[in-house]
């Protein structure tokens, strides 16, 4: 194969990527008023992030993932607390952070740019 020939395979490869990254976010965004979208998403999420591995998706994958799942144990504290009331608080703070990481995440792959830590909380 020919220099040129892969240098277009890489570069729809990464289109695709650059794609499928953009649909998770989408996925996530509306799981906030429909939630099993997100659930699809970390599914795809995790069925596809070996084929990121060394690019920059793989970080922007390896956000979603773990804001779903932090978002997932958090909200359980909320949930039992909310009969109490300051559950509802909890709920409330943790949608917001929810947004807060879909929002960073879009703007840094729109940017064209890698999430710098993906383990940190903001």
């Amino acid at each position: 194969m020919s220099e040129e020939n892969s240098a277009v395979i890489d570069a729809n490869a990464t289109s695709s990527m650059r794609t499928l990254t953009l649909v998770l976010y989408g996925l996530y965004a509306a799981s906030v008023l429909m939630g099993l979208t997100g659930v699809v998403g970390v599914i795809i999420a995790h069925i596809r992030l070996k084929e990121t591995k060394g690019t920059i998706f793989e970080s922007h994958l390896r956000w979603l993932i773990r804001t779903f799942w932090l978002s997932l144990l958090m909200c359980l504290p909320g949930i039992l607390l909310s009969f109490v009331g300051i559950g509802l608080l909890l709920l409330v703070a943790i949608s917001i952070w929810f947004i807060y990481r879909i929002v960073v995440g879009f703007l840094k792959l729109n940017e064209g740019k890698p999430i710098d830590d993906p383990s940190r909380l903001f």
